[in-house]
């Protein structure tokens, strides 16, 4: 425990001074106080915000995941010769990117909402949730982002699949969900719908703020089943848990693979 708090605290300071975690948060209090001077309500800027948030933070967190762990393979050689468990330092090297990564988010986001307040006391709720989601998509793609960088030795390689791993969970699985529904469309497919669901951490973030928001006009095909099948609240549960196991089993995954590997 005691490796594991000093290399977070080392890898920590090692972030801070790159000055791009900075420069991420600053990109989101921008963002979201440019939204609230024109858009207006903070639904609204909430509603605009999720849209960002789906897109920008796996990629952002994908990208950063893979080439720090890259830049990093000759700390991690220097520390592994040192009489220290791989266990903390996969989980130092981790924590030192995720955290900052999560707070630069949560802070440039909560900062403006902060300054500006809300109109309605139960916006604070879909705003926990939508930074809730923000942290989860953080986590689980710089956990896809430490494996692939772990597995595949060659840095352009590792940073080309963790790009085709952002496009197809932002942009290609939606199209292959309303393909099924397409060609299947005579068969009973909510069960199969929800399956598909829960193996897409960005839809599952996108349905757990939609569900808060009790809005069915804007959940899409995916989020109207879900509300169908289990109701808000129980939809938010199974939301929930999903993407604690999204986030569990990549970093379980790399860290067996990181326990592994010869560098």
């Amino acid at each position: 425990m005691n490796s594991l708090v000093k290399i977070t605290r080392y890898e920590l300071n090692d972030v801070l001074r790159s000055k791009w975690v900075i420069l991420y948060g600053l990109f989101f209090y921008l963002l979201t106080d440019i939204l609230f001077r024109f858009g207006g309500s903070s639904s609204k800027v909430i509603l605009s915000l999720m849209n960002v948030v789906l897109i920008i933070i796996p990629l952002m967190s994908v990208v950063f995941g893979v080439m720090y762990l890259y830049n990093a393979r000759e700390f991690i050689e220097m520390m592994l010769s040192q009489p220290i468990n791989r266990k903390s330092l996969f989980g130092g090297l981790f924590t030192g990117l995720a955290l900052p990564l999560s707070l630069g988010f949560a802070a440039g986001v909560g900062i403006p909402f902060a300054i500006h307040g809300l109109e309605n006391a139960s916006h604070l709720g879909i705003l926990i949730m939508l930074l809730i989601s923000g942290i989860f998509l953080t986590i689980i793609f710089v956990n896809l982002a430490f494996l692939i960088s772990i597995v595949h030795e060659d840095k352009i390689m590792g940073l080309g699949i963790a790009l085709l791993n952002w496009l197809l969970f932002s942009v290609v699985y939606d199209g292959i969900v309303l393909l099924v529904t397409y060609l299947f469309a005579d068969y009973p497919l909510e069960k199969a719908v929800i399956g598909l669901t829960i193996l897409n951490p960005i839809d599952l973030a996108r349905i757990l703020i939609m569900l808060k928001f009790d809005i069915a006009a804007l959940m899409g095909y995916t989020g109207a089943v879900f509300e169908q099948f289990f109701g808000s609240y129980l939809g938010l549960l199974i939301s929930f848990v999903s993407l604690t196991v999204w986030a569990v089993v990549p970093f379980l995954l790399g860290l067996r693979a990181f326990s592994r590997k010869d560098f």
